[in-house]
């Protein structure tokens, strides 16, 4: 594993953000949803997840998660990707997001 500085991993803008938004995204090569999540001050950015085996479409508004929102800009077949969503895989390698246990401000920073 490689070792960071303090100042490296405060390069990283990890933000909590809120699902406003979950559609399906046919033209992915693998199983995935288009989000549009609300950042606060930072705006509504939009992404597509690898989520589909663990969440529904329908309950995912509303569900407060971790993005990365200083990556540029990916194109992602005919879709433009704003942000990174982050998750962990479980034991099949299927996606979990991360995301927060209490609520918390639109577009506070992982501290």
């Amino acid at each position: 594993m490689e070792t960071i500085t303090w100042n490296d991993f405060e390069k990283v803008e990890l933000r909590v953000g809120t699902i406003l938004e979950a559609v399906d995204f046919p033209e992915a090569r693998k199983p995935a949803y288009k989000l549009k999540v609300d950042f606060g001050e930072l705006g509504v950015k939009q992404s597509s997840a690898q989520i589909t085996k663990h969440y529904t479409k329908e309950e995912l508004p509303g569900r407060q998660i971790l993005g990365v929102v200083n990556f540029p800009k990916k194109q992602i077949a005919n879709f433009m990707s704003e942000f990174l969503v982050t998750g962990l895989a479980d034991e099949n390698g299927d996606i979990v997001l991360t995301s927060v246990d209490k609520p918390v401000p639109n577009g506070s920073k992982l501290i």
